[in-house]
């Protein structure tokens, strides 16, 4: 209201409608111009060509930020056309598409260069910021891209893309319109405020910017709003891929890891390890800490490689980290779920470690004992030969504890089990 009332003082100030309209008179043109057809089908345009260039800058912007993130040769190509696409003006691109173009497409493809920089720079920070350990942590229980992409990628997005849409949706629609009003394609809003220039009928100039600003307003709360439903939306998780053949033993031999120091120095963590571990079987790695025992379980993962030495009989493991390494927005549920893919057995077992209570809670709201029996449950629970638990009973008391001990016996089902622990269970069937 302090703004309106102010537009009129300065309006009757000026005392010359060539040169300014008050709120009053902009509102009465408005109104002729709802009355007539050629209104609507201008807006109707418009927005076809603004709306078409932004979606299309914005998903040339996202898989050129996905192959950028995969291929780093293909974002040293893109960075100087990238860096240009920001430097050179909006009139010099639109002087140059009317020559090549004429009108037509003009507004939709202002929108595209000024969309697709936007939405790359944004997207492609988003993906590198990506937790690395997530990603090991799907690699290693095989989960599907789209289990990935929704539940790992897309949180570490969310910031980046909102950021993103919020810049472009503003920008966008300044220079669509202002491409509009140069080339003056039929049927635009940006033709119609030309007109209205050239008319001297400044009523109409406010009135249509009046219809620009109202457009964008509701253009970007409609993409915005999409986007939130987008990112708060938990698709159901498909099945990993299969473990295969789980039979036989899985064996080390020799296996030698150094890992360098600043000074050059390098530390030697496993020397000369050999190892056979059989079906069915639990087997402790007591070592004092510092002595290797997650870096043997990375390599038997497959997530790091030995200097020298051989691992034989390698099949598809599941592994619980040291660091509990869950999606945290997610709750104890669906992080389970990514695993199986099924929510119902995915509670069944959980309820097994966890009070009802707890297990649609995200993550982040569970105690750091809760969350180890969480990431306990996602990797006894996936399809695996051998199951690797780096230190899992990290945050339990001896009541809890006794709970997951007894957990893992009665889901071992076959399986090889190697335990990491300082703690151990009841040495019936392996050997630290």
């Amino acid at each position: 209201m302090f703004w309106l009332l102010l537009w009129q003082l300065l309006a009757a100030a000026v005392g010359n409608r060539l040169l300014v309209v008050g709120p009053w008179d902009t509102l009465v043109r408005a109104s002729a111009l709802l009355r007539e057809r050629e209104f609507y089908m201008a807006v109707a345009m418009s927005l076809v060509r603004i709306g078409a260039g932004f979606l299309a800058g914005f998903a040339a912007g996202a898989a050129l930020a996905a192959l950028s993130s995969r291929f780093p040769a293909v974002e040293q190509l893109l960075a100087p056309f990238m860096s240009l696409l920001k430097a050179v003006p909006v009139a010099s691109f639109v002087v140059i598409l009317l020559i090549w173009w004429g009108s037509s497409f003009l507004a939709a493809a202002i929108c595209f260069l000024v969309v697709l920089p936007n939405s790359y720079i944004h997207l492609l920070e988003g993906l590198k910021s990506t937790d690395g350990e997530l990603r090991e942590m799907a690699q290693v229980f095989r989960l599907p891209f789209r289990t990935r992409f929704f539940y790992i990628y897309r949180p570490a997005l969310e910031p980046f893309v909102s950021g993103s849409l919020k810049l472009s949706l503003g920008m966008c629609w300044k220079s669509g319109v202002a491409a509009e009003v140069i080339g003056t394609p039929a049927l635009s809003i940006g033709g119609k405020l030309y007109l209205s220039k050239i008319y001297l009928d400044t009523a109409g100039v406010f009135a249509w910017t009046a219809v620009v600003i109202l457009l964008s307003t509701v253009f970007e709360k409609a993409i915005l709003r999409l986007a939130k439903w987008f990112f708060a939306w938990q698709p159901g998780c498909g099945a990993p891929a299969s473990a295969g053949e789980t039979l036989g033993p899985l064996a080390v031999s020799n296996l030698v890891k150094s890992f360098g120091r600043e000074s050059g120095e390098k530390r030697t963590v496993l020397s000369g390890i050999s190892a056979v571990y059989e079906p069915g079987k639990i087997y402790f790695l007591n070592s004092p800490s510092g002595s290797g025992k997650t870096t043997l379980l990375r390599i038997l993962a497959g997530l790091a490689e030995p200097d020298s030495g051989q691992v034989s009989g390698r099949k598809a493991v599941s592994m619980m980290f040291q660091e509990d390494r869950l999606c945290m927005d997610y709750s104890a549920v669906k992080n389970v779920e990514m695993v199986v893919g099924d929510a119902e057995r995915a509670a069944e077992a959980l309820k097994r470690l966890l009070s009802s209570d707890d297990l649609d809670k995200p993550c982040r709201h569970l105690s750091g004992g809760m969350k180890r029996r969480v990431a306990l449950a996602r990797a006894m629970e996936a399809d695996a030969g051998v199951v690797l638990l780096d230190e899992p009973f990290t945050g339990m008391d001896p009541l809890t504890r006794e709970k997951a001990e007894q957990y893992i016996r009665d889901r071992q089902q076959g399986r090889t089990l190697i335990i990491a622990t300082h703690i151990n269970m009841q040495k019936e069937e392996g050997k630290g």
